[in-house]
């Protein structure tokens, strides 16, 4: 059993901490709203009364946040990680940001004798809740080593990627494509509907043929077709169109520095874009669907 600060208790980072506490370990949550704050607590962790709070007298911190300007403002906060965390912890950051950012913190941490590690995840609301997230792993070979087996508590698939940030490379990386096939497999379920196939009838073919991803056969984006998925319960409770539009910024973002061409990551930024000046922000990115599925209704 460790003792662990957790920070950051959102459709995420709530199921990742009730898994550590399953684990057996001890924890100190923070998050900024006190519902969450209170079903963890309900769940078995001590409410700490802020990041610094929760990063005092650990083992570990790990944070769960949406974007790099939150990490920031978790450490560096006059009530931040950085304020209370002893010499010698681990941070280990679980959130989704750009690798610039994870590297300035890292020099952070490493100023008061703490390794700072990127670890986001990938796996979903669902992979969260079953505890099979696939971590990508940024950092020394043994700051993987040391915080390997707090994260085999949330998740299946722990893979090394190299030195600080480029588990955030993997990510983005891979949130690129998700996002890209998000759409094409919302195009291809809403050309079916408009020309007369059963979505059920479709969706099985796809999923047994050359179009299979995790977009058609877990999180598929036509309603109904796949009972646990968003789509089937309103796209709430899933990966939000902002959090992935803010992904796939981060993408196309990288790829102008590294001069590197993202085309179809450019276009599907575009979709997530529409969707959210259309006010559909805060549900799944697979509500995507809603964006073809109005233009055949118009048509």
């Amino acid at each position: 059993m460790m003792k662990i600060g957790f920070v950051g208790l959102g459709n995420m980072g709530a199921p990742m901490a009730r898994n550590l506490l399953k684990a057996g370990h001890a924890l100190q949550v923070f998050d900024v709203s006190a519902s969450a704050l209170q079903t963890l607590v309900e769940a078995g962790a001590q409410a700490a009364a802020s990041p610094k709070a929760a990063a005092t007298d650990v083992e570990y911190v790990m944070t769960m946040l949406p974007a790099a300007a939150h990490v920031r403002s978790v450490l560096t906060g006059d009530d931040g990680v950085l304020a209370g965390i002893a010499r010698g912890v681990t941070i280990v950051d679980s959130s989704t940001i750009d690798p610039a950012s994870v590297k300035a913190f890292a020099a952070l941490a490493q100023q008061q004798g703490n390794a700072f590690v990127d670890a986001p995840v990938s796996g979903g609301t669902g992979g969260a809740v079953a505890g099979t997230l696939t971590f990508m792993v940024g950092g020394s070979a043994s700051d993987y080593e040391r915080v390997k087996p707090v994260l085999s508590g949330m998740g299946r698939n722990i893979v090394h990627c190299g030195d600080t940030g480029t588990g955030q490379v993997a990510k983005i990386c891979n949130n690129l494509v998700l996002g890209i096939t998000m759409a094409g497999v919302a195009e291809g379920m809403a050309l079916g509907e408009a020309l007369g196939i059963d979505p059920q009838v479709l969706a099985g073919i796809m999923n047994t043929s050359t179009g299979r991803c995790w977009s058609s056969d877990t999180c598929n984006p036509f309603p109904g077709v796949i009972g646990s998925a968003p789509a089937s319960r309103g796209y709430t409770g899933g990966f939000g169109t902002d959090l992935m539009l803010k992904d796939l910024g981060l993408a196309t973002d990288a790829a102008k520095l590294a001069r590197q061409p993202v085309f179809l990551g450019a276009l599907a930024q575009q979709l997530y874009q529409a969707m959210s000046t259309d006010g559909a922000g805060k549900l799944d990115f697979s509500a995507v669907i809603k964006l073809y599925r109005r233009e055949a209704d118009a048509a």
